[in-house]
């Protein structure tokens, strides 16, 4: 969810050194056959045994993502309320994350359908890859035919049975019900409340621990991933991914430079140029480390002493905004959505970048954080729409840079976040001073 961690290692290498190896092995070998051995009958036999193994990444992905995302999703709101004089101030957050976040995805979906950055590859090439990636996915990347539309399709996020919706993998249906489910542990007081939200806690650490493991298997399959589209799409992938990147950082700037400032002096009531000149300690932390976890210390420091905000709401708000308010996270979620649609020729309509749009809201509020924590959402909501989750070979190589970006905007976002929502809870004392007093 969050971005990846640069003090994760498997064996001596960094995990994201060894994803990018990779990548430009994968890449190198394909082109390579892209340029000299297109036709050669080895290469088909050899592409049907890296597209077995990318499977088995993927399935384990598919496996583990719906205990993730509900676990997360649940503990992510019940947290919001966990000491009762700051439920007023979770109620605040939880708002404050769901309305900027939605801000960023549709901004991040009007970006990605103005330019496109996908589009343009051979037509022939792609049809013939989502083919394959139906028969070798089978059911998990199958698109319903008959798909809801209008009301009915708003209709259908209310599951009339949470387990069936589980087993029909209508991931939106249990994310709602999972958003619904942690509102209800939010606003209950008891003990039995409290067992249970630690038991979905723990569903919550054993998924991320297996998730991490899974992730390990990363520069295998993303190799084997990048072999099979380089050497089907040939010069055309670094072409699309020069301008993925920009698109993302475009994205992000907007938000970070535009959206941000008017929240802040909006909502907040304070300078933007303050803000930002201080906040800019741990801007460089989240963008060196590319880790949220890791500067959650100096975001709380800097709330502390630069900003001067309340400390309850403050540590409050960074603590669960840590986890919860992704902003970048949500806006790559939501642009390599469309880019990889775009690249594989599968033409969104507007119900399913609605459809896109709810899930990266709600994948921002649930996405675990550990490493390549984002993976599982987005190769879900590929599945979802009909686009190859493989494609997601193709953004994690030159993942790295933007990893350290996004993060950048969550840790910012965390902070505007905390600033908006003390200044409520400032305005709530006073009131409450002024009742006292009469």
């Amino acid at each position: 969810m969050h971005a990846m961690d640069a003090t994760l290692k498997t064996g001596r290498l960094a995990l994201h050194w060894q994803m990018l190896i990779g990548f430009l092995l994968g890449l190198g070998a394909g082109l390579t056959v892209y340029l000299t051995a297109q036709d050669a009958g080895w290469v088909e036999t050899v592409s049907d045994v890296t597209g077995f193994v990318g499977q088995i990444f993927l399935r384990l992905l598919f496996m583990l993502v719906i205990p993730l995302l509900f676990s997360a999703l649940v503990v992510g709101i019940a947290e919001m309320g966990d000491a009762r004089s700051l439920k007023r101030t979770g109620l605040r957050t939880l708002a404050f994350t769901v309305i900027v976040s939605g801000v960023a995805v549709l901004l991040a979906l009007a970006i990605a359908n103005i330019f496109q950055p996908g589009a343009g590859v051979d037509r022939e090439i792609a049809e013939a890859l989502l083919n394959d990636a139906r028969d070798n996915a089978g059911a998990i990347i199958s698109r319903n035919a008959e798909t809801p539309s209008g009301l009915d399709a708003l209709l259908a996020i209310i599951p009339s049975n949470v387990f069936a919706a589980m087993s029909a993998n209508d991931i939106l249906a249990v994310m709602f019900f999972a958003l619904f489910f942690g509102i209800g542990l939010l606003f209950t007081d008891s003990k039995q409340a409290n067992i249970l939200q630690a038991g979905i806690e723990g569903v919550f650490h054993v998924t991320m621990k297996l998730i991490m493991w899974v992730i390990r298997l990363a520069p295998i399959a993303i190799a084997c991933f990048m072999f099979n589209l380089a050497s089907a799409f040939g010069w055309d992938i670094l072409i699309r991914l020069g301008a993925y990147v920009l698109v993302v950082l475009l994205a992000l700037s907007i938000h970070m430079f535009i959206v941000y400032p008017i929240v802040l002096k909006v909502w907040g009531g304070v300078s933007p140029i303050w803000f930002f000149r201080n906040v800019k300690e741990a801007m460089l932390i989240a963008f060196s480390t590319a880790s949220s976890n890791a500067t959650l210390p100096y975001a709380l420091k800097v709330a502390d002493e630069n900003l001067k905000l309340p400390r309850a709401p403050a540590r409050f708000v960074l603590t669960i905004g840590a986890t919860a308010n992704q902003n970048g996270t949500a806006i790559f979620e939501g642009i390599t959505v469309l880019f990889l649609a775009q690249f594989f020729g599968v033409d969104l309509t507007l119900g399913q970048q609605v459809v896109v749009l709810l899930m990266c809201i709600l994948g921002g509020i649930g996405t675990a954080g550990v490493p390549a924590g984002s993976l599982p959402v987005v190769a879900l909501i590929l599945a979802m729409v009909g686009v190859p989750p493989e494609g997601i070979g193709i953004v994690l190589g030159v993942d790295r840079l933007l990893d350290m970006c996004r993060t950048t905007l969550n840790v910012t976002g965390d902070l505007a976040a905390a600033t908006v929502v003390s200044k409520g809870h400032d305005e709530d004392n006073e009131l409450s001073d002024l009742q006292t007093s009469a």
